[in-house]
């Protein structure tokens, strides 16, 4: 939404995102596109589930596509297209989710393709 430029996940501001080395992956999208492009814009992210890292990427993601989806509906389509361009250019996932998830097991097997040992004889 419309506002200063805050950005808090969970609650407390994105600079105070823990844990400290996975930070500066955060804050990627800010650095990329730089502090004035976020200047009009809050944003409230909050993120459960999974471990630190994926939530880290989740954040980074977030911020990414709440950006370019903010600049579609209350800028021009010029500077989004820029945004996204840039964004793209820099590292996909920022915009595009990977669909990769964990196959379920079956049975007959120890996982969701290996199968027990057949024996003929």
């Amino acid at each position: 939404k419309r506002g200063r430029g805050l950005i808090k996940i969970n609650g407390c501001p994105i600079e105070l995102v823990e844990p400290e080395i996975l930070r500066f992956k955060a804050v990627e999208p800010i650095l990329l596109l730089g502090r004035q492009r976020f200047a009009g814009v809050d944003m409230r992210i909050r993120v459960k589930g999974g471990g630190h890292t994926s939530q880290i990427y989740a954040i980074r993601q977030s911020i990414a596509k709440a950006l370019v989806a903010f600049y579609q509906k209350y800028v021009d389509e010029q500077s989004k297209k820029e945004i996204k361009d840039i964004l793209v250019r820099y590292d996909r996932t920022l915009l595009v989710a990977d669909p990769r998830r964990c196959e379920p097991k079956k049975f007959g097997g120890r996982g969701a393709r290996a199968r027990f040992q057949k024996s003929y004889r």
